[in-house]
C-alpha cells in the first residue's frame, strides 16, 4: 500500500513538472490498469532477435522464454511481461522454444524492448551461438585486453579495454558452460 502511495506521488509530481510526463503517466496508467489476456498462452509470446550480421528469429511465436543478461541483472520474460527497455551486457541470451529446445547465444552487448502486447524485440552488437565460440580464441582476447588496459594512455582507451575485457571474460564463461 505504502509502494503504490508512492509511486502515486512521484507519478504525480513528475507530471505536474514537464507535459510530457503528463502524456506518459497516463499511458502508464492506462496500460497497466488493463489485465493481461485470460489466455496466458506461451504461443502470445512473438520474439525477434537479430545482430547486424544475421536475425536470429523473426516474430517467432515459438518461444516460451528468453533468459537475458542486463545491466541491472539477469532476467527471463515470458509473454505478458511487464513492458520494459533494458541495455543487455556481455553474456549468454537463453531461448527456450515450446518444443523443449534451448538455445545459447553470446552477445556482446545490445537492447531489450517487451511491450504490452507481449512482444519482444532484442537487438544485439554481436551474437552468436555459443557453441560457435572458441575458448583459446576468448582467452587471447582476454590477454590481449589486459595487455591494452595496462598500457592505456588515456580513459578512452581504458574505456575501449575494458569493454573488450568484460566481453572476453563473459565469452570465456560461455564456453565453459556458465551461463548465468
Amino acid at each position: 500500500m505504502a509502494m503504490a502511495a508512492a509511486r502515486l506521488l512521484m507519478r504525480t509530481a513528475t507530471a505536474n513538472r514537464n507535459p510530457i510526463f503528463r502524456l506518459m503517466s497516463a499511458r502508464t496508467q492506462a496500460t497497466s490498469a488493463t489485465p493481461a489476456p485470460a489466455s496466458g498462452s506461451a504461443a502470445d509470446m512473438v520474439f525477434t532477435f537479430a545482430a547486424p550480421n544475421e536475425v536470429f528469429y523473426n516474430q517467432a511465436k515459438n518461444v516460451r522464454q528468453v533468459d537475458i543478461p542486463t545491466m541491472s541483472g539477469n532476467m527471463g520474460i515470458l509473454a505478458h511481461h511487464v513492458p520494459i527497455l533494458g541495455v543487455l551486457k556481455p553474456g549468454v541470451v537463453s531461448v527456450f522454444e515450446q518444443d523443449g529446445n534451448t538455445k545459447r547465444f553470446f552477445v556482446s552487448s545490445g537492447s531489450i524492448a517487451v511491450h504490452p502486447d507481449s512482444s519482444v524485440q532484442l537487438l544485439a552488437e554481436e551474437a552468436t551461438l555459443v557453441e560457435n565460440l572458441d575458448p583459446k580464441l576468448a582467452q587471447d582476447a582476454l590477454s590481449e585486453a589486459q595487455r591494452r588496459l595496462g598500457s592505456a594512455k588515456d580513459d578512452k582507451q581504458k574505456a575501449e579495454a575494458q569493454i573488450e575485457l568484460e566481453c572476453a571474460e563473459a565469452a570465456i564463461k560461455a564456453t565453459s558452460g556458465v551461463f548465468q
